[in-house]
This record gives structure tokens, C-alpha cells and sequence, in this order.
């Protein structure tokens, strides 16, 4: 009265039989349960990918562990020269390496012959799904001309990140016109 149905609704008189041939994967060695191997473990280095990078006033640590930035930076208005910063920081973040890395970052001149301000920090990765946040704190930074600076980071002497920082000069609403 009622047609056969398969486990999936269908009835199974009129679907035809087909028959799938899955193909034969090769199989590698498999390494015991036990063993966990990285490839940093192996002597082998894979660099990084940097996953993200902000120049702020500051960065707080939490008592959660987290981290606040304070005061992102993206330019740098000013009514006047020099204009200096008690700290400056560049909190960056990689991951999807491993080895050891030195993360190296320079603030150049809007004429790029010179570094106003640079640190490095050591870190190491131990495995693919690791990460590193690293926070680069620069004390007493000044910027002496208006102009485009650049922010610079590199990964064992290879640049990664160029980051543009302008700092523009701005007028005071009701200030005297300077000559």
C-alpha cells in the first residue's frame, strides 16, 4: 500500500543503485599519540604573519590579562612645533609562525634619513597556532616639522608594516594669525 522508503524518505524502488568509488588517499607515517612535534621543535622557522598593529598614547594591562589601548593614534594635529609625547606605543600582535623572531620598530622623518625614535623586543613562537602581542613603549618623542612620518616594523631585519603618521599643523579658532 505505503512504497519502501530508505532511512532518508525516499523510495527506494524507483531511485536507482549507484555504486561511489572513493579514491585511496595515500597514507603518511603517523607519529605516536604522544608525541607532539612543532616545527620549531624540528629546528624549522616559519614566519609569522602580523595580524595587526596601533600606535597609541598608551596600554594598559588589565587585571583580567587583557589589554586597553588608550588614545589610538592615526595623526597628529598641532598649533605648534615641537610637539612631544611622554610615551608613545606600538602594540602589535602575530601569529601563524614558529621559531624565534626580533620585532624591530623605527619612526622615521617626514625626509626618511633619520630615526627619531626605535626599539626592538625578542619573542618566540612555539608552534603554528601560538601567538605573540608585543608592546613597544618609546619615551620622550618629539616631532620637530610637519610633515608625513613613518612607522616602521620589521621581523629580523625585514620590513613588514609601513604605517603613515602625519603630523598636520592646525589653526586655534580665534587665535591671531601667525607670520
Amino acid at each position: 500500500m505505503f512504497p519502501e522508503l530508505d532511512p532518508l524518505g525516499n523510495d527506494s524502488k524507483h531511485i536507482p543503485k549507484v555504486e561511489l568509488q572513493v579514491p585511496r588517499m595515500l597514507s603518511l607515517p603517523s607519529l605516536p599519540s604522544s608525541s607532539k612535534i612543532s616545527p620549531s621543535m624540528n629546528g624549522e622557522t616559519i614566519l609569522p604573519d602580523l595580524q595587526a598593529a596601533i600606535l597609541c598614547e598608551d596600554v594598559r594591562a588589565e587585571l583580567s590579562g587583557q589589554q586597553t589601548l588608550i588614545g589610538v593614534i592615526g595623526a597628529i594635529p598641532t598649533p605648534t612645533l615641537p610637539i612631544g609625547f611622554f610615551k608613545l606605543c606600538l602594540w602589535s600582535r602575530w601569529c601563524g609562525g614558529s621559531g624565534d623572531f626580533i620585532q624591530k620598530c623605527l619612526i622615521y622623518d617626514p625626509e626618511e634619513d633619520q630615526a627619531i625614535a626605535q626599539a626592538e623586543i625578542p619573542f618566540t613562537l612555539s608552534d603554528l597556532n601560538a601567538h605573540a602581542t608585543n608592546v613597544h613603549f618609546f619615551g620622550g618623542v618629539q616631532f620637530q616639522k610637519y610633515g608625513t612620518y613613518h612607522v616602521e616594523i620589521l621581523l629580523d631585519d625585514q620590513i613588514r608594516l609601513r604605517i603613515p603618521l602625519p603630523v598636520l599643523q592646525m589653526e586655534i579658532p580665534g587665535a591671531p594669525e601667525r607670520e
